[in-house]
This record gives C-alpha cells, structure tokens and sequence, in this order.
C-alpha cells in the first residue's frame, strides 16, 4: 500500500509540537515513520520496570535512543501491565519530573512525550519541559487533560482503551470491535477539540483489552483509523500479545523474544499508514524502517 502525502491535510498531520515540527503525512516523515522511544520510570513496568528509576539512569537511556535516531521520548511514571498498582498523582510527578526536566536541559532539541492520564501531572511535565501529552485512556477518566494540553498548545496522543486504570488490559466483551475502538476514538477527539487542542494522534491500543487476533486486526486496518482525519500512533513493542503470538496462550514467549514478531507487525503497521512507531527497540526498529523506506522509494 502507498501513501500520497498530498492526501493529508498539514493543518492535521504536520503538528506543533511547542516549538518542534513533526511531519506525520503517510509518506513524508523520514524512513516512513518517526519512532517515539519508550523510558519508564517505574520500578514495575512489563519490560524494563526498575532499570531507568534514577535520573541519571532515565537520562542516560534517552542519550542512547536519541543518538539511536529516536525523535520522540515518551516518559512514564505509572504502569499499565496487568496488576500494576495505581501511583497517585504526587508520586508521579516525583517520578517523571526530575527526569524530563533534566533530559530537556542536556537535549533541548529532543521532543517529549508524558505518558499520563492525570491533568496535574501532564501539567507538572509540560511544565519541566515536555511537548506531548500521551493518554493511554483516551480523556475517559480525565477529560480535563484537554485542557492542560490545550493552555499551552501541547499535542495530545489519544488511545483507545476501555475500563478504570489499572485493568485497561482486561479484555471486555465487544458487539463490535471496529465500531468500539472507531466510536470512542472520535468521541475523544471531540472532547479534545472542544478544549481547544489543535494537534491530535489517536492509538488503537495494541495490547489494552483486546484478544491477539484482535491486536493483528486492527494493526491490518491502521488505514480504516486514518478515516477520522489524524495521525495514528502504532504501540506494539514487547507486548503480551506479542508473546502469544510467537509462543501460545499459556506459554507465551519472554519480553526479551519479542523484539522479531514485532518488527514484522510494525512493518504491517506502517505500510497501512501508521506515522509513529512507539518502541522500546528504537535502533532495530528504525533499521527496519529504514530499509522499508528505501524499497518502497525504489
């Protein structure tokens, strides 16, 4: 499948990312896609929980997955695997806020991304420097994170997920699949752009609620979500889907045999249009990308 980047409006996929400009056109950014590198800051994440707790850590991390070609860093406080326990908004904040603050005084020129669903703590990251707000809940619990991103005209990621925090992975019987994630999706949009955000990113939520056949379904059909008129944010890296996948439901692969079966729905996903590509296998996965790009140009 190609993409015409004429076809895509620049006031929707050419975002502001305060001060920073991201091509997200089908087509038009380098190598396909830009890759949004993921540093979790919590001693629990699914992946890598307790490797990047410390500033120094966190900042080295980023380092790397800068000079890897990253052109986003999503910065966690909170996670989303299966059991994980809430963090209450405070703890959060102590967790994300050294580190962005730091990375963006040692990397000014690097893009930010909070992963948060909390308007304080989106407020306290935008604050200390980040650029994006990324919702894993899709404004259903915060609706007020509009808001914050809109006051200082921060872009805002909006995925598709359903239920409270902390059982977003929990999967819910679905009338239709398509018609759910399509239908909450846009009603997202419409509470974002009734707060005033001008640069929206919708995610179908790989992973979040849904059986693997159902991950690979909407990844195939990335296309059918650029119907609502922005651009779509792939997140599959290392997921439990993932595992199932390439091992079986009961014994599923490690987060560390992931990194293939990844690479394979990744490549899925941006050829039905997918413009960033959020991973925490930033280098191999631009490889990919890279080589892609270059035979599709061909």
């Amino acid at each position: 499948m190609s993409f015409s980047s004429a076809d895509y409006p620049a006031d929707r996929f050419i975002i502001d990312a305060r001060g920073h400009e991201l091509d997200l056109r089908p087509g038009a950014p380098p190598h396909g896609a830009h890759v949004m590198g993921i540093l979790n800051t919590t001693p629990d994440s699914f992946s890598d929980g307790g490797q990047f707790v410390t500033v120094e850590a966190a900042v080295s991390r980023a380092a790397e997955m800068l000079a890897e070609g990253a052109s986003i860093i999503d910065i966690g406080g909170e996670s989303t695997r299966p059991g994980a326990e809430p963090v209450d908004k405070e703890e959060e904040i102590d967790r994300v806020v050294p580190v962005i603050d730091a990375i963006s005084q040692r990397f000014p020129e690097a893009v930010l991304s909070i992963d948060t669903y909390k308007p304080d703590v989106a407020q306290s990251a935008l604050e200390a420097g980040a650029h994006i707000v990324n919702d894993v809940t899709g404004l259903r619990h915060h609706p007020e994170t509009a808001d914050v991103a809109a006051d200082v005209g921060a872009p805002l990621i909006l995925m598709h997920s359903v239920g409270a925090p902390g059982k977003l992975t929990k999967r819910p019987d679905y009338d239709d699949l398509d018609q759910n994630v399509f239908g909450t999706l846009r009603s997202a949009i419409e509470t974002a752009q009734s707060a005033g955000v001008d640069h929206i990113v919708t995610d179908p939520g790989f992973g979040f609620g849904k059986s693997v056949s159902e991950n690979l379904h909407l990844i195939n059909h990335i296309d059918d979500l650029l119907r609502l008129g922005f651009p779509v944010l792939a997140g599959i890296s290392r997921k439990s889907a993932l595992g199932k996948l390439l091992g079986s439901e009961d014994e599923p692969v490690g987060t560390d045999e992931r990194l293939f079966g990844a690479l394979g729905t990744t490549a899925i996903a941006l050829l039905r249009g997918a413009t960033i590509i959020r991973t925490h296998d930033v280098q191999p996965t631009l490889e990919m990308l890279h080589a892609m790009h270059a035979t599709l140009q061909s």
